[in-house]
């Protein structure tokens, strides 16, 4: 993500990997990397080009979407650490905290270190820690050398050399291939994967450039009646437009001016976004142009990967996400898993694309975002982006999979507990609404116990909330319903809803 930061020297990018190194040659030997007795340091800063960030509301709290990780505590010898913005109630820690069956709440909060840089401005969270040296050496001090490694939402040049202060290990894609996450990066990946992808353009810095590509697109596709034009980094769509198009005039002269009446009156997907502010980040962004994905029916489904530092490529979950925003654009939430039409295509579309990207040393997960389109009895899939990253599939996922200790099967697309159950969920991280301002945290425990909403480690089923700090000020709360069923799902979502509604009416 383009972040003002200076990247790494040569030597120094030379040292990251002689670090990363590490973890390949501790697989290995170990059965897994997360084993017990290691030190894990969780870094949930979002290091993305905040002028995006501080379009989403409550996107400070979104530090809270890795507290999932709480969750390894379970193993008796794991330590772990956990750095935020600003400090953690107190009731949050103590919600994940009470999740972990058979564990006392003292033995696993004796193995978690909290700490904080208490600034809340919008800089990324790994930067506020390098400009914090003593805080970085209270770090250091407590990682067991030989035990810690660093897992973070997304890698960049700030996490790399918060690696090197630390001379800890960071389990994520190495920030010089941040290229292939991407929007044009993407479409060269799907290209050399032979994954079915949108028509489009390669990235281009000019708005000049940028009209020249659509150009291009609509002589090739006279009959298109949109276009997406996408910021080359963005997030949860917020950085994408629809482009619609009229009937297709005669004259190149005639589609140039019909495209450029078009600008002025778009409807972008973020708040108070104009095609002024949109189009002054090109230059310093990039963009692309593509055909928009339409059909009788369409949906956007995604796959989950995961490459170990062997450079072994798995799926770990496909969804269909659930989109918001003026043209769909934006993502609220996801059902897992994807429809049975084409969750196994899913995976082997993800499997060529998992190992494109581990030819290149990519490791730890990656998605990629579809469009499915129904033509007549059949769907037809058409890769949109890929995300080297903890997208908003990972902590729902992450978090029934702790829970329940269950498997995945690739053969099915399913995932069952020990018992041979499977699990289905509905996730969002918007559950927001106005009359939600002002809960706090142990308001929401509160009406979480009046209305039996927890989750029942007896049956493995029920709701579990994230984002709760952002509940206060944006009236904005994440969950995960997790049931048996899609419709135990559904309808477990659909209850708390109304439960929230009727003790804020």
């Amino acid at each position: 993500m383009t972040l003002a930061f200076p990247a790494l020297s040569d030597a120094e990018l030379m040292d990251f990997h002689q670090l990363q190194q590490q973890l390949r040659e501790r697989w290995q030997t170990d059965a897994a990397l997360e084993r017990d007795d290691c030190d894990i340091l969780v870094l949930p800063s979002f290091s993305l080009d905040q002028q995006v960030g501080q379009k989403v509301a409550g996107f400070l709290h979104y530090e809270e979407r890795l507290l999932f990780s709480l969750i390894r505590l379970r193993s008796p010898n794991t330590r772990l650490i956990y750095v935020t913005s600003q400090p953690l109630s107190p009731m949050i820690v103590e919600y994940y905290l009470q999740l972990l069956a058979g564990i006392p709440f003292s033995h696993a909060r004796n193995r978690l270190l909290l700490l904080t840089t208490y600034d809340n401005s919008f800089h990324p969270l790994t930067q506020k820690i390098l400009e914090r040296p003593r805080l970085i050496e209270r770090i250091r001090r407590a990682l067991r050398p030989g035990r810690a490694y660093i897992v973070c939402f997304n890698a960049t040049f700030l996490e790399a050399e918060l690696s090197l202060r630390l001379q800890a290990p960071l389990f994520a894609a190495s920030p010089v291939l941040n290229y292939w996450g991407s929007k044009s990066g993407s479409r060269e990946i799907f290209a050399e994967a032979g994954v079915p992808h949108p028509d489009g353009s390669p990235q281009v810095s000019t708005v000049e450039d940028l009209l020249a590509e659509a150009l291009a697109l609509w002589r090739r596709q006279p009959r298109l009646p949109k276009m997406m034009i996408k910021l080359n980094e963005g997030f949860s769509g917020e950085g994408n437009v629809v482009l619609p198009l009229p009937s297709r005039p005669e004259s190149a002269e005639e589609q140039k001016e019909a495209i450029l009446a078009q600008l002025p009156r778009l409807r972008f997907q973020a708040q108070g976004e104009t095609w002024e502010s949109f189009s002054a980040r090109i230059p310093e962004l990039g963009a692309i142009v593509e055909a928009f994905v339409s059909g009788e029916e369409s949906r956007s489904p995604s796959v989950q990967g995961y490459i170990n530092p062997k450079g072994e490529v798995s799926i770990l979950s496909t969804h269909d996400q659930i989109l918001g925003g003026p043209d769909q654009q934006i993502y609220l939430g996801c059902r897992f898993p994807a429809v049975q039409e084409y969750r196994l295509a899913l995976q082997d579309l993800g499997l060529k694309i998992g190992a494109a990207l581990a030819k290149r040393g990519a490791m730890e997960r990656f998605g990629v975002d579809f469009m499915a389109v129904r033509r007549g009895d059949r769907w037809e899939l058409s890769a949109i982006e890929i995300n080297l990253r903890k997208g908003g599939t990972t902590h729902p996922f992450m978090t029934l999979k702790l829970l329940t200790n269950g498997l995945y099967n690739p053969a099915t697309g399913l995932f069952s507990s020990l018992e041979g159950r499977a699990k289905y969920y509905i996730a969002s991280d918007n559950l927001q609404k106005p009359q939600y301002k002002g809960l706090l945290p142990d308001d929401l425990m509160d009406i979480i116990a009046a209305h039996r909403l927890h989750f029942d480690s007896s049956t493995q089923t029920g709701a579990l909330f994230h984002l709760m700090g952002a509940l206060s000020e944006f009236g904005k709360l994440g969950l995960t319903c997790i049931g048996n069923s899609p419709a135990e799902a559904e309808a477990l979502y659909q209850r708390v809803e109304s439960c929230l509604d009727l003790e804020t009416s």
